[in-house]
């Protein structure tokens, strides 16, 4: 991507389409060799611009990733609404979840460096508009459950939405292991188990949470997901 042909932004819309050239470059970069080996002079590079022009429009590389985590989520809600308005029982309520997890690898990337990386480095601002994001889709998306699972109760579908992007972002670094851990996998297969499968293991979690859940209403364990009416 090379600079924009105004040099300095100064109209409204220069300035949004440069915020975009920016989200995107980083995203182009993201998906080819993954969110944790890209810097901001990386992304600066790439957009045609000096990391100093770049950080007027987000203070770190992190509120990069973060506003592309934040879109993600918004994006993934959309999909599972349209996929869930369709669900007939708990196993279309599966499928929905987890195949649109796995058709997201960058979402899941994301996902696996929320809270580790892209919460840190980043303007209370910027944290507090991703947190009403994030809180609202789960908020939403788990009522959606509530409302086709025939053994849920609203909250438990919150629930089911924060374990299963939770979980995604565990598992979608294991299910893809570096080159260094490819390399030993086909040298050692016994340590090969390491390395689960993301869509059948995403899922066989879910279910067993989803089956589960029920049976610890009233023992004052439940998790809370929203922030109440504020969230999203």
């Amino acid at each position: 991507m090379t600079e924009q042909g105004f040099v300095r932004a100064r109209r409204p819309e220069h300035k949004q389409q440069r915020r975009e050239a920016i989200l995107d470059a980083a995203r182009d970069l993201a998906e080819r060799s993954g969110v944790r080996n890209v810097s901001l002079g990386g992304v600066a590079a790439a957009v045609g611009l000096a990391k100093s022009n770049v950080v007027r429009y987000f203070g770190t590389r992190e509120e990069i990733y973060l506003e592309l985590a934040a879109e993600a989520w918004q994006e993934w809600r959309r999909t599972v609404s349209e996929r869930l308005r369709t669900s007939a029982d708990p196993d279309d309520i599966l499928a929905a979840l987890t195949e649109t997890l796995a058709d997201r690898p960058l979402f899941c990337d994301l996902l696996s460096h929320m809270s580790t990386n892209l919460e840190h480095n980043v303007s209370v601002p910027a944290a507090r508009a991703f947190k009403r994001v994030v809180l609202g889709v789960i908020a939403e998306l788990g009522a959606q459950v509530a409302r086709v699972h025939p053994d849920l109760t609203e909250p438990e579908g919150i629930e089911l939405i924060g374990v299963a992007t939770a979980l995604a972002g565990t598992l979608y670094p294991v299910s893809n292991p570096s080159a260094t851990l490819v390399e030993l996998y086909a040298q050692d297969p016994d340590l090969a188990a390491a390395c689960p499968p993301f869509l059948p293991t995403l899922r066989r979690c879910l279910a067993a949470f989803a089956a589960g859940v029920p049976t610890l209403r009233g023992s004052g364990s439940a998790v809370t997901w929203t922030a109440g009416p504020t969230a999203g």
